[in-house]
């Protein structure tokens, strides 16, 4: 008998995979929602690259409809996305263009997900990013995308958001994740500063279970210093 049911959306990125890793080990059933399979999960959904966002979010919800049957999940939690540079001057539209699909597109068709297949008192994790509280000249597309996150979670915690009773809606606002390609990317970086994966998978592993729990709508900043992290309201 499985522990509960989750979907982690981006699940065969690197905090993706670690999440998957996480609540399997905890004997949940996991769908993972991405461009690729993730052989630990108990399902895979793989989002139509090449397809329009409504064509992504009907086909989405049309398969992960069809794997649960009539059940609902414990969690939806939105991990996929990615980074691009450039300003005004270079490439503007084609990075925003990008970002969007990889942040916007997916935390909006996680939302929809949530909308109809969460459990009441459900958990739904978004990802934004803390550099997007300010300005971002420097990846003013990415900054454009994570801000939106944080507009949709907000709205998402608020009354008449279309989420079930009770729900959690949460963005974590990461600085750096220590991951591989960071590593490989920064090398000379001080990671003493940088989020383990697994803290962040924990973290959400408590708010399922409904310990330490924000206020839904929250945009909770994920703080490192001297391999320490906290989980910082904003």
């Amino acid at each position: 008998m499985a522990s509960g049911r989750i979907v982690v959306y981006g699940g065969r990125g690197a905090l993706g995979s670690a999440c998957i890793n996480h609540f399997k080990n905890a004997n949940f059933w996991v769908a993972n929602v991405d461009l690729n399979p993730n052989d630990k999960a108990d399902v895979n959904i793989t989002v139509p690259k090449d397809g329009s966002w409504l064509q992504q979010e009907e086909h989405v919800v049309n398969e992960l409809g069809a794997a649960l049957q009539g059940q609902k999940v414990n969690a939806v939690i939105c991990v996929a996305g990615g980074w691009a540079g450039g300003n005004a001057a270079k490439d503007l539209s084609k990075q925003a263009d990008l970002m969007w699909r990889q942040s916007v597109w997916s935390s909006t068709i996680a939302a929809t997900l949530a909308s109809k297949y969460l459990s009441p008192g459900g958990l739904l994790a978004l990802t934004g990013a803390k550099a997007a509280l300010e300005a971002t000249p420097g990846m003013i597309g990415y900054g454009l995308a994570k801000a939106a996150v944080h507009q949709l979670t907000k709205s998402l915690g608020a009354k008449d958001s279309g989420l079930p009773e009770n729900s959690l809606a949460v963005a974590i606002l990461p600085i750096t994740l220590d991951t591989e390609m960071n590593r490989k990317w920064m090398p000379k970086a001080d990671f003493s500063t940088w989020t383990p994966l697994s803290f962040v998978a924990e973290l959400f592993d408590k708010w399922l279970k409904g310990e330490n729990r924000p206020e839904s709508g929250s945009l909770v900043a994920l703080v490192t210093k001297n391999n320490i992290t906290e989980a910082v309201v904003q």
